[in-house]
């Protein structure tokens, strides 16, 4: 549901000034594995992209109705668009770790890689079932992404210790997990972990069509029978208090890993700002203006999204 040439890249948001050369399209899965390509390369010269390249090929599939086995995807909030977001700042968080001297082994970065193009996984339904939308699976979508991946990996004989290891770093997407209940078999892992987690907040918050796509985020919560919000406008007026939440989660269980993105920034565009937390800020803002309105329309919020993009 992205709007036609959208450019969804936190950077498009900072004043013309700056000049950033990475804001691309998301809609282009080429472009995306291109950066994603150049971003690893910066760290880990001679990294072997072929199991990566080879699930990223599965998943396009998956999500656009061509994997056997199972529908498109159906539900416009996590859909292929989202699943992108969070694998481009899964690159970047792991980028900016190794700036500050974390290390991971080839295997454990393509197993990072691999989970976040798999950790909304548990929303395609399989062909025979035709009950709904796999918004139905909200609740249930974690696990049902870690039982898909289990199939994936023994259908293609992905070596058996990967399972745990992804396993762990999809629980770390859940927004009630405490991470330190988590066993991870390393501290690198766990880091893993949390740059998922994180990715998959910061990727979501900080679109600049997030606002627009808050009404199918309720369409799905209704569907999964997500208690807490009456109606669509009900969620929008709850969602600053979400990022509250978001804000303290990224800190206190996440491992406040998301200021690797300055470091990131600031080493390859020279640029010295947290450009994701001032696009979800802005996200923010114009979220209270569209509240404050006399009578807020959602027509209203996407027209005043278009203004600021």
């Amino acid at each position: 549901m992205r709007r036609k040439n959208n450019m969804t890249n936190p950077i498009s948001l900072l004043s013309t000034r700056n000049t950033c050369p990475e804001r691309m399209s998301l809609d282009n899965p080429g472009d995306v594995i291109r950066e994603i390509s150049s971003i690893i390369l910066l760290v880990y010269k001679k990294f072997n992209f072929d199991q990566f390249y080879q699930v990223f090929g599965d998943i396009l599939k998956l999500f656009n109705g061509h994997y056997p086995g199972y529908r498109r995807c159906n539900t416009f909030y996590h859909d292929l668009s989202h699943t992108m977001d969070c694998l481009l700042v899964t690159a970047k968080l792991i980028h900016g770790a190794g700036l500050n001297g974390i290390v991971f082994t080839h295997r454990d970065l393509t197993l990072g890689l691999i989970s976040a193009l798999m950790h909304d996984t548990g929303y395609i339904q399989a062909v025979e079932d035709d009950t709904g939308t796999g918004a139905k699976y909200t609740t249930s979508h974690i696990e049902r992404s870690i039982e898909f991946m289990k199939k994936y990996f023994h259908d293609h004989a992905f070596p058996s210790e990967y399972l745990p290891i992804c396993s762990d770093f999809l629980r770390c997407t859940g927004l009630d997990v405490k991470i330190a209940e988590i066993k991870f078999q390393s501290r690198e892992h766990e880091i893993l972990g949390q740059i998922l987690g994180t990715a998959d907040l910061i990727g979501q918050m900080a679109n600049d069509n997030y606002l627009e796509k808050l009404p199918f985020l309720y369409d799905e919560f209704k569907e999964g029978g997500v208690p807490g919000y009456t109606d669509k406008f009900d969620l929008l007026k709850k969602t600053p208090a979400f990022w509250e939440m978001v804000k303290e989660r990224l800190v206190i269980e996440l491992g406040h890993v998301d200021r690797y993105l300055p470091d990131y920034l600031r080493v390859l565009k020279g640029i010295n700002q947290d450009v994701y937390r001032q696009a979800i800020e802005r996200n923010m803002e114009q979220l209270q203006l569209f509240l404050a309105a006399p009578r807020p329309t959602f027509q209203g919020i996407r027209e005043a999204n278009i203004k600021w993009v």
